[in-house]
């Protein structure tokens, strides 16, 4: 993987009054429409936008500063703020420190802050400061401390001007390489090549010109469908079978994959079924939309070269429970190429995630998000207190709620009694509740 994020901070972006997510290699984000888990991709969207166009085309595509800024709460805020924690400068090892990079944007008078903590080889490291019209990039030796302010003994300090309202991330990789240069663009690509994955039915139905360079990502939409799957086929046959097998699995009345060439085979291609009991291959034009998504998505899972962060919406929207299973398996073994942060409504989904996969979300009374809403400490103490019920069904009901508040009474801690099951703990909870009394304590 070309690079791993480790924390999302977030301040007064949208719903994201005050964020501080942890992220594995797989987040799926669970909650109520509204709560915020959209809003989380959108930081990565406003963030490769800044790469690509900078700041201030950034703000203007979205509405300006007072469209993004947080709206609850009697005053409105007066900055943005976004802070990365992670590794991208360095290969990964337990004894590399974190990259960090905090982006504070103004709002009157605009104005923008930057600072970056980047790691590089032989143990050196830059701290790179953005402010007004200077970036100043300093030099530290591997033993040398680097704090907020930059105010320690530094090893070398290289200044350049900078636009007052453009950013290091679109300006700064002509820093030269002993001052951070080569690690901002590290920063940057690892950014501009985050995608939202939505497999657009119409489009991914539709025939593709065949492709003559041997080589063939996804698109975001899968618009390209028919001819990844053919380069596929045609350069990594282990992974074609593996992706063939998989579709079968879902689809029982599907015995192979193959293609078609309606205006012949140098010019387009399109996917068919053969399918058991049918004379004829089905189309990918005549396939259900089910079919086309569950296709779309192995792809997405089985590219090659994906970006280093994937991000998908309502990943289950229009699949059928038994394709979750091998979806969930399949996310993860993609999970050693690129991040993923997948959001969903579906208690069949999340009845297959691991605790430390899932990222609850809710909304508080003045709007904000509260993500995650449940650290994953609790979660496992709450699936340990459930005895056996699934991630989804816990979670797409009070049990969270319940379980909860037995837990912080000190019910659902009990090694053993009469207050051990699920229905049990609900009653307690719900009597201490009302009578401020606790059976734990009697």
């Amino acid at each position: 993987m070309a690079g791993r994020l480790v924390e999302l901070e977030v301040e007064n972006f949208r719903s994201l009054r005050k964020v501080s997510l942890p992220l594995g290699r797989v987040n799926v984000l669970v909650g109520p429409n509204g709560a915020g888990k959209t809003n989380v991709l959108r930081v990565f969207d406003f963030l490769a936008d800044i790469v690509r166009t900078d700041l201030g085309p950034a703000l203007e595509d979205r509405g300006g500063f007072d469209e993004l800024v947080f709206r609850g709460g009697d005053l409105r805020p007066d900055h943005i703020q976004i802070g990365l924690k992670g590794h991208w400068s360095v290969p990964e090892t337990s004894r590399c420190p974190l990259d960090m990079y905090r982006l504070k944007i103004n709002g009157s008078p605009p104005a923008r802050e930057e600072i970056f903590h980047l790691s590089r080889a032989g143990g050196w490291r830059n701290r790179i400061e953005v402010s007004g019209e200077r970036a100043a990039s300093s030099q530290y030796g591997a033993d040398e401390v680097i704090s907020d302010d930059g105010s320690e003994r530094r090893t070398a300090v290289m200044e350049v001007g900078i636009q007052p309202f453009s950013t290091g991330l679109s300006t700064l990789p002509r820093l030269s390489e002993n001052f951070g240069g080569r690690e901002v663009v590290a920063l940057a690509d690892f950014l501009t090549t985050f995608r939202v994955f939505d497999v657009d039915v119409h489009r991914a139905r539709m025939p593709s010109r065949v492709s003559r360079s041997g080589y063939e990502a996804i698109a975001d939409d899968a618009s390209n469908l028919a001819r990844f799957l053919l380069t596929l086929r045609d350069t990594d046959e282990e992974a074609w079978e593996r992706l063939q097998a998989d579709a079968i699995e879902v689809l029982p009345q599907l015995e192979a994959l193959d293609f078609d060439y309606p205006s012949g085979s140098a010019r387009s291609v399109v996917v068919v079924l053969r399918e058991r009991g049918l004379r004829d291959p089905t189309s990918l034009l005549d396939a259900s939309y089910g079919t086309i998504r569950l296709l779309g998505l192995l792809a997405m899972l089985y590219d090659p070269s994906p970006p280093a962060l994937t991000c998908v919406e309502e990943i289950d929207h229009g699949l059928h429970p038994q394709a979750l299973e091998i979806l969930v398996e399949r996310v993860r073994e993609a999970s050693d190429r690129t991040q993923f942060i997948i959001a969903t409504h579906s208690p069949a989904l999340a009845d297959r995630l691991k605790p430390e996969e899932l990222i609850v979300c809710e909304r508080a009374e003045d709007g904000s998000s509260v993500i995650p809403a449940v650290s994953t400490a609790q979660v496992e103490k709450i699936v340990r207190a459930s005895e056996g019920i699934p991630l989804g069904e816990l979670w797409f009901s009070d049990a969270p709620e319940v379980l909860g508040k037995a837990t912080m009474m000190g019910l659902a801690a009990r090694p053993s009694g009469r207050n051990r099951s699920y229905e049990q703990l609900r009653e307690d909870a719900a009597r201490c509740c009302a009578d401020h009394v606790c059976p734990a304590s009697e």
